[in-house]
């Protein structure tokens, strides 16, 4: 009896190192796994956070200095406006802190361009070639269309701050324009200051061969268009010798855009 008491208490024992061997194995499998999981989410996880954490945007806080005004080139000037409309038309432009842009450009301001545009309430010149604060002098007058007062603005732009560039920028859709197409009789309604202004216009109004003036043509309209902006380039070069000459010596340039009201576009002529 003693033999078989021994023997089963051996077994009992056999039995319960199996078992702590069977419970340690299973620990042991588990602990493996959790450390091979905590390796592999270590090493994710910089790579998640890479491919998800999305990029801030760049936010300009600077204004055109003297120094970068006088470096450019007046085909740089162009190349950076025509850039710049690009991101307009594809809803990309830049962002820009105007508290801190204004703050700066209360010193002083160093622009690098001119424009001429007509007052049409559409064409958001600075948006239209993704500016801000300081960046151009803008002129607006219906038409876009030259005076006295329009020269001497741009002979200040240029000769006393430094500008290389004037742009004269048409638009498609005019009313201006097309007014001055139908022949308006404004004096006859006593607005004889839109009559002098659409007065200005009419000169380059000339039926081509076949086709009738009518402003409800659009390929006619938009010719039209596109010789006013010429007419203004050639009256301001005759107006103002000063700034003829600068063209003449490559220190300025004078050039023709018109907007595309539809695409947002600016083509240069």
């Amino acid at each position: 009896m003693k033999l078989l008491s021994n023997k089963i208490r051996l077994q009992d024992t056999v039995k319960t190192h199996v078992m702590r061997l069977k419970v340690i194995f299973v620990l042991i499998i588990i602990l493996g796994v959790f450390i091979s999981c905590k390796k592999e989410t270590s090493v994710e996880k910089p790579i998640l956070k890479d491919e998800t954490e999305p990029t801030k945007e760049v936010v300009v806080k600077s204004v055109l200095t003297a120094k970068e005004q006088a470096s450019m080139s007046s085909e740089e000037i162009i190349n950076r406006l025509q850039e710049g409309n690009e991101n307009f038309v594809n809803n990309n432009l830049t962002q820009r802190d105007h508290s801190e842009q204004r703050r700066i450009a209360a010193i002083g301001q160093y622009p690098k361009a001119i424009v001429l545009s007509c007052v049409d309430s559409r064409v958001p010149v600075e948006d239209v070639f993704d500016l801000g604060i300081g960046d151009i002098f803008v002129a607006r007058v219906a038409g876009n269309i030259e005076n006295k007062e329009i020269i001497g603005s741009m002979e200040f732009a240029t000769v006393v701050a430094g500008s290389k560039v004037v742009i004269v920028l048409g638009h498609t859709a005019c009313g201006a324009v097309k007014h001055a197409i139908d022949n308006t009789d404004a004096a006859s309604l006593g607005l004889d200051a839109l009559q002098d202004l659409l007065n200005e216009i009419r000169p380059v109004v000339k039926s081509k061969e076949g086709v009738i003036a009518n402003s409800k043509d659009e390929s006619f309209t938009n010719h039209i268009i596109h010789q006013n902006v010429k007419k203004t380039i050639a009256d301001i070069r005759e107006k103002s010798p000063k700034m003829k000459e600068m063209e003449q010596n490559d220190i300025l340039k004078i050039v023709g855009a018109v907007y595309n009201m539809k695409t947002g576009e600016v083509e240069f002529l």
